[in-house]
C-alpha cells in the first residue's frame, strides 16, 4: 500500500473511532444501557459461564471505554510514525484531551454522567494503544536492520 493511501486510511479510521467514541457518548442514558443490555446479552449467547449482574456489565463497560481508545492509540500513533517517524511524546496528551472532551459531552446529555475514573481508563487505553505499536514498530524496525546487517 502506498503511503499516501496508507495516511488516508489512518486518518478515516480515526475521524471513524472518535466518531464511534464521542457518538457513544452523546446517546441519552437509556439509548446507552439498552445498548449495554444487548452487548451483554451476546456476551452471555458466545460466553455462557460469564456471570450476570450489575458489576459485571460494569467491568464490560469499563473495558469498551479502555479498547475503544486504545484503538485511538493505535491509529494515532501509526499515522505519527508514518508522517514523522517517530512518536512525539505530546501525543499522550490528545489522548488525554479526547477522553476530557468525552467525559464533558456526558455532562450535557440526559441520563448520562461524567466520571473522572474514566477519563483516566479512557487515557490508559490511548497509551496501552500507543505502546503497543511502538513495541511493535521497534521489533519490525530492529528486524529490517537485522536482515539488513547479515
Amino acid at each position: 500500500m502506498k503511503r499516501k493511501h496508507l495516511r488516508i486510511l489512518l486518518v478515516v479510521l480515526m475521524i471513524l473511532n472518535l466518531a464511534f467514541i464521542w457518538g457513544n457518548s452523546a446517546m441519552v442514558g437509556e439509548q446507552s444501557s439498552a445498548m449495554s443490555g444487548g452487548v451483554m446479552e451476546l456476551l452471555h449467547k458466545l460466553l455462557p459461564f460469564l456471570p450476570e449482574g450489575e458489576t459485571v456489565q460494569a467491568v464490560i463497560r469499563k473495558l469498551a471505554h479502555f479498547s475503544e481508545f486504545a484503538m485511538l492509540g493505535l491509529l494515532s500513533s501509526g499515522l505519527a510514525v508514518l508522517e514523522l517517524e517517530r512518536i512525539p511524546a505530546g501525543l499522550l496528551g490528545v489522548g488525554l484531551a479526547v477522553a476530557c472532551i468525552d467525559e464533558t459531552i456526558q455532562l450535557y446529555v440526559p441520563g448520562r454522567a461524567s466520571s473522572l475514573l474514566d477519563v483516566w481508563i479512557d487515557a490508559s487505553g490511548f497509551a496501552a494503544g500507543l505502546i503497543v505499536l511502538l513495541i511493535g514498530y521497534n521489533l519490525f524496525k530492529n528486524k529490517r536492520v537485522w536482515r539488513k546487517t547479515q
